[in-house]
């Protein structure tokens, strides 16, 4: 069985994003949200994106985004580095399929659930996006908090599309989650930080083997 892709989230910086492409990263993500200490500024997100292209041009770009405002929608489309568009707010199944429509990139929707009930939640936007990711509810956090979700409660969850476990992840954790769960793709921010927005190469490296490198899956 293959294993899952790995997404390295909340860079800051072009040479980290080489870096982390050329140690064989399935996508990198950058925070476009302001409130978020990884947040990335609109003018510097291009440079990074290119950096990790030009190291790995199959390594996706992924722009993290909450709650976006029609007047935001120039700088989410596509041409300005990222492929996909990762939805982090409270984004209705309508207004995910809008933004598919109009910005062609890929949308990935990010659910943050605190009970077994909020994974029904999924089924909504399953005709809607082209990939689910899967993070655990912290009050007044979007993401990127290092608190996990409980294994068994996603045992038997089975979505139509592609889909991303984020939270707690870290090399001396991963085993434990594969063991009981096989996501499409794992998505590590805090797990591999020194502070946030500062990537330890090393500690990518050790999660790229205990993943097996390298994955074939198909992302968006």
């Amino acid at each position: 069985m293959p294993q899952p892709a790995l997404k390295i989230c909340g860079l800051r910086h072009p040479a980290q994003a080489a870096a982390l492409a050329a140690l064989g990263v399935d996508a990198i993500g950058v925070i476009a949200v302001p409130a978020s200490p990884r947040f990335l500024a609109a003018d510097r997100r291009q440079e990074l994106f290119a950096a990790a292209t030009a190291s790995a041009p199959g390594c996706l770009g992924v722009l993290v985004v909450a709650d976006p405002a029609d007047a935001e929608l120039e700088q989410l489309a596509a041409g300005r580095g990222h492929q996909v568009l990762q939805l982090h707010g409270e984004e209705s199944p309508d207004r995910c399929q809008e933004l598919r429509s109009q910005l062609g990139v890929a949308i990935w929707k990010a659910l943050r659930i605190r009970s077994r009930q909020d994974l029904e939640r999924a089924q909504a936007y399953g005709e809607v996006v082209d990939g689910l990711l899967l993070d655990a509810w912290v009050a007044d956090q979007l993401g990127g908090t290092g608190h996990s979700l409980p294994l068994d409660w996603l045992s038997d969850f089975q979505p139509a599309r592609p889909w991303w476990l984020a939270g707690g992840i870290r090399p001396e954790t991963v085993a434990d989650v594969l063991e009981h769960l096989r996501p499409d793709g794992l998505d590590v921010s805090s797990g591999v930080e020194t502070s946030p927005g500062e990537k330890d190469l090393d500690r990518v490296a050790q999660l790229l083997a205990a993943l097996g490198r390298p994955t074939s899956r198909q992302l968006i």
